[in-house]
């Protein structure tokens, strides 16, 4: 009966001890799963950040390479317009039109954009070498670049709201 008791006793102490190992072991794989859990969680974070991040830099990569064909386009259009002057501003036309100082100056002043300054001495008074077809000219290629930059301001304002939208999106996370 004693050796009964004993063993009953040893298999009742083996069984707690395998137990408790046992118990560890689960504890050990929960906290292995929690932690694997949060890494996933923070990765799936990352991930959809990197994402918005990446559709981001995408979007403003197509947006500047748009930007920089539309300027391509404007000038190349400058330039053509240029080329047409002499056909559309002959010499006749050049001859039979004196370009008066005054419109000289007011051009000037206003391409500088600074208010004239005094009067021209007589306004009507022909300008020393500045013929139609330079002023023709010279309008071409202040129409080109104001095109040019009016473009440049586009392309900046849907940057501007793409960016807005994507940090809008971003603090909603």
């Amino acid at each position: 009966m004693l050796y009964r008791a004993l063993a009953i006793a040893a298999l009742i102490a083996a069984t707690t001890g395998l137990f408790s190992c046992q118990q560890a072991r689960v504890s050990r794989a929960t906290t292995a799963l929690d932690r694997a859990n949060l890494a996933l969680t923070n990765a799936s974070a990352e991930k959809k950040d990197l994402a918005g991040k990446l559709a981001l830099a995408q979007s403003t990569t197509r947006l500047v390479t748009e930007y920089v064909d539309r300027v391509q386009i404007v000038r190349e259009r400058g330039e053509a317009i240029t080329k047409e002057v002499p056909v559309y501003v002959t010499p006749t036309a050049d001859a039979a039109c004196a370009v008066p100082v005054g419109f000289v100056q007011l051009h000037d002043a206003a391409a500088a954009g600074i208010a004239p300054t005094g009067t021209a001495d007589p306004p009507d008074a022909p300008a020393a070498s500045i013929t139609l077809s330079a002023v023709a000219e010279t309008t071409a290629a202040n129409y080109s670049q104001y095109h040019a930059a009016a473009g440049q301001v586009t392309a900046l304002q849907l940057l501007a709201i793409q960016l807005h939208t994507a940090l809008t999106e971003c603090a909603r996370r």
